[in-house]
């Protein structure tokens, strides 16, 4: 792949507020995209997140399954929430991801760029990703 920049291969990111991505004004800088979400954000309860996923990312709902599954075994072995907890956060966060766009196709993107032969082009990929798992935490968290 050629390009005249780094910064080429993510041209079309958004680098200021969109209608649909526009700051609540709350002083939060928290990016209020509800209108462009696929669905309404679900609760943080393993019934609400498998709901969710089936409707925004069904291909992985095996996934979610076995992971839930694991993290509830382990719970069990560890006497501890702990691990469900994780699991509820870290799949709340995916499904974050997904039922927005324009996040989704930030990531999609970026994952396709891991693994560039130039090490500068996978270095921000990598910190693109970084800063789409982080805007889903701060959204799910706001």
């Amino acid at each position: 792949m050629t390009v005249a920049s780094i910064d080429d291969l993510f041209a079309d990111e958004p680098t200021s507020n969109t209608a649909s991505e526009a700051d609540t004004g709350d002083g939060t800088g928290i990016q209020a995209d509800q209108e462009a979400a696929l669905i309404p954000r679900p609760r943080r309860t393993p019934g609400a997140l498998l709901a969710a996923l089936a409707v925004v990312d069904p291909d992985r709902l095996d996934e979610m399954r076995r992971t839930r599954d694991e993290a509830f075994a382990e719970a069990v072995e560890r006497q501890s929430m702990s691990p469900v907890g994780s699991w509820v956060l870290a799949w709340a966060r995916d499904i974050e991801i997904a039922r927005r766009p324009g996040l989704s196709a930030r990531q999609v993107r970026a994952r396709g760029l891991l693994e560039h032969e130039d090490p500068a082009v996978a270095r921000k990929a990598l910190r693109e990703l970084r800063a789409v798992r982080d805007e889903a935490m701060v959204a799910m968290r706001g």
